[in-house]
């Protein structure tokens, strides 16, 4: 799914315009990397939550040489599917889920 499809979906399942969907969307992702950047773990029932690890800084060898070099702070984001998230996937039956 593209960011175009997920808009496209928004449109048509809310009723909304392409213009009302694609601010809705946009706001959504804004919203999350802020969270993110304050070091917040942002979460969605029944999908899961997105977070930022941080890996400090280390000693580590060049494997080609063997030299010790040191091996910066590096920060990734990390997703971790809800349990609920994780049976859908895997369950068979390709349901569309009920409206809220």
């Amino acid at each position: 799914m593209t960011k175009r499809d997920a808009i496209a979906l928004m449109k048509k399942d809310a009723g909304i315009t392409s213009r009302q969907a694609e601010k809705a969307f946009v706001q959504l992702l804004w919203g999350m990397k802020e969270s993110m950047k304050n070091g917040e773990k942002v979460t969605f029932s029944g999908l899961g939550s997105f977070s930022v690890k941080e890996f400090q800084a280390r000693i580590g060898r060049n494997p080609k040489t063997g030299a010790i070099i040191t091996i910066p702070l590096k920060k990734k984001i990390k997703f971790t599917p809800s349990q609920s998230f994780i049976e859908e996937l895997l369950n068979t039956n390709n349901s569309k889920p009920a409206q809220a």
